[in-house]
């Protein structure tokens, strides 16, 4: 049998609640509701949050690693050697592999995942219409220099990029696309080949072109049950890069211009992606394509006070995950629990090739086939040096020691208060669930190896 081909879409910064085929009526995303109806949607998938302000840093080493949080080269800012990644992987099993778009876990190891690529942007964040970002290198020099560009986050204060190029007047998520169907339109069938596409929106700065903006008013936008003009205590990261983007305390006519804005940018990636579908039915390739569609983490916009993602709140660490394609059942839901690091031995089975002995994640197909698979009953979180957290399949702790405050403790009931509105840590019909779920955070800390990492032994010293 001919073997499949992936593309693998890989947004920035977008939760699991922003896509219309799965329940959110106010944004338009037609070409990822196709997805969905194609393919076998995973509505409980995670990351564990992260042991960087840049959850995404730690976010993407997982995904390419398929390794756990706490076995990461520090906080992901670079993949070792010894840590096989999926690119590689794949490549040796006879794959093309191609990357575009955004890395954020060394120069090195973008090479060693792929052997081709353009528009590659080494950096965390950037203004979407003057994208620094490198051709392909095969040396993996990338040490070509240009002059200032503005910092995206303030237009007064020009910072150093490093890249070939600066992609002036494409937004980013049009550059990822074209330079991904330039790709797909070079291929024969002769080899399958890997494509991963990663966005750079919906993360802020928050632009987008003007027909995308106008399908949403901010003034029709409803604020999320959980709104809140400020977090109700200090969980370690109130001013954090993200949590400035608007102002204290939180309006709700700032908030739904943040919301309105986020969804235009994701409407607009949709678009865009439909384009590279396209692409593939043009070429006749779409049937024998596996498509992934997931993103980095979270984001809160408004919710518990918070703008950011550095939280263990369900839309911080809650994803969307999509697999569509061969041998994927169609138009499937399923609640079975997923980390982002399950993707890469997930593609492994699917495409027959070898799973690293470097990767920890769990194979997800058997979960797609079968509604009674499940990989796990119990998740584990952590945000730096000052938050964990735990859920089973109906509640959640979060445990908060931040450096000379007092503990904070919160217990949600996720079956009936899923916007997590309610502690029900106080409440005394409660005891035995909490002292339940702080038993399975300790097993969970030493499983994951948590203790051992500088941050780990900074939260347990203060536990």
């Amino acid at each position: 049998m001919e073997r499949p081909n992936i593309v693998f879409f890989f947004t920035d910064d977008q939760r699991f609640n922003t896509i219309h085929a799965l329940g959110n009526e106010a944004i338009k995303t037609p070409n990822i509701d196709k997805l969905v109806s194609r393919g076998t949607t995973f509505t409980h998938a995670h990351i564990p949050c992260g042991t960087s302000g840049a959850v995404c840093m730690p976010s993407r080493a997982m995904l390419h690693t398929g390794r756990s949080l706490f076995h990461l080269d520090r906080e992901g800012q670079q993949i070792p050697p010894e840590h096989t990644t999926l690119g590689q992987a794949l490549g040796a099993s006879g794959y093309r592999t191609f990357g575009t778009g955004k890395w954020h876990n060394g120069r090195p190891a973008f090479n060693r995942s792929f052997a081709d690529g353009d528009e590659i942007m080494f950096n965390g964040m950037t203004d979407h219409w003057n994208v620094p970002v490198y051709h392909y290198d095969p040396t993996g020099a990338y040490d070509k220099k240009v002059p200032m560009c503005p910092d995206p986050m303030n237009s007064k204060r020009e910072v150093f990029r490093a890249a070939d190029h600066i992609n002036a007047g494409m937004h980013s998520s049009e550059m990822v696309c074209s330079s991904g169907i330039d790709f797909i339109r070079q291929q024969d069938n002769t080899q399958p080949f890997f494509a991963y596409i990663a966005f750079l929106a919906p993360h802020d700065p928050r632009v987008m072109p003007e027909k995308f903006k106008k399908m949403y008013d901010p003034k029709t936008v409803e604020l999320p049950p959980n709104f809140m003009g400020g977090h109700p205590f200090d969980n370690g990261a109130l001013h954090i890069r993200d949590e400035e983007l608007a102002g204290f305390p939180r309006s709700p006519e700032e908030t739904r211009e943040h919301i309105a804005d986020y969804y235009a940018m994701i409407t607009h990636l949709d678009h865009e992606l439909g384009r590279v579908v396209d692409a593939l039915k043009e070429k006749g390739m779409l049937d024998n394509t596996i498509i992934v569609f997931a993103g980095d983490n979270g984001l809160a916009l408004g919710q518990h006070g918070l703008f950011g993602k550095q939280s263990c709140y369900e839309h911080s660490v809650r994803v969307p995950l999509i697999f569509a394609g061969p041998g994927i059942p169609e138009g499937r839901q399923t609640d079975a629990y997923a980390y982002l690091f399950d993707i890469f031995p997930t593609l492994c089975s699917l495409t027959g090739t070898a799973v690293p002995a470097s990767v920890e994640g769990k194979d997800l197909a058997a979960c797609m086939r079968n509604e009674n698979t499940k990989n796990r009953d119990t998740l584990y979180f952590a945000y730096a040096d000052c938050q964990r957290a735990v859920k089973d399949r109906r509640y959640k702790l979060i445990e908060y020691a931040v450096d000379g405050r007092e503990r904070q403790t919160q217990l949600f009931d996720l079956l009936n208060d899923p916007w997590e509105t309610a502690n029900l840590a106080g409440n005394p019909d409660y005891a035995v669930k909490l002292a339940e779920l702080r038993q399975e955070l300790l097993r969970l800390r030493d499983e994951w190896d948590d203790i051992k990492h500088p941050l780990g032994a900074a939260f347990w010293s203060r536990y």
